[in-house]
């Protein structure tokens, strides 16, 4: 069981509180909610394969549904809940609807330019980038969800972890670690892999 001050400091609670705020009249609290959730929505999204012009495209889907739903969310603390299956299935719906990722053009802003990374920098990052998520995409799918979505949030929920992808809270850790250890050898063995 989780003491009360542990769980003020919980994903879940923080979105829910945030929720609260807003549907009470307190604009700016969306704003608070976007930020804290998008990280993790953003790679919920993703892991379905969308390009990144597909992939804002239902994230902003998703945060107008909530907008559009928000008095139909009957308990604040399932917030983050609903947006990450609200996303994932609009994910599933858009990504039915394409062929093919296509590739993506270097805007200037890439190019170095106005505090940017060099394009150097940014080829070595895609590179590595590259060869992570190769290795990623072949674990089992559990072991994807769970990281794409623990990976990126700051003191994750469990318990809403586990509701949200459909397992046993118990297991999300021992799990967790399987994954990890199995994406570490899988690195271990690749040449690309220079980190």
């Amino acid at each position: 069981m989780i003491n009360a001050e542990a769980e003020e400091r919980t994903l879940a609670f923080r979105a829910g509180a945030a929720f609260e705020r807003y549907r009470e009249g307190e604009s700016d609290a969306m704003g608070e909610l976007v930020a804290l959730l998008t990280p993790i929505l953003w790679h919920t999204v993703r892991a379905q394969r969308l390009d990144i012009a597909s992939a804002e495209d239902v994230l902003q889907t998703s945060w107008m549904a909530l907008v559009k739903h928000a008095n139909a969310i009957a308990d604040p603390r399932s917030v983050l809940q609903w947006l990450i299956v609200t996303s994932r299935r609009e994910a599933w719906r858009v990504s039915r609807g394409e062929q093919r990722m296509m590739p993506q053009d270097l805007g200037d802003e890439d190019l170095g330019s106005g505090g940017q990374p060099a394009l150097e920098e940014l080829v070595v990052r895609d590179a590595t980038d590259e060869v992570l998520w190769r290795h990623v995409a072949e674990l089992p799918e559990r072991c994807r969800q769970l990281l794409r979505v623990i990976a990126f949030a700051d003191r994750p929920d469990y318990a809403e972890l586990a509701r949200s992808l459909g397992m046993p809270m118990g297991s999300i850790g021992p799990t967790r670690g399987r994954c990890l250890a199995k994406l570490r050898s899988a690195l271990a063995t690749d040449s690309q892999w220079e980190m």
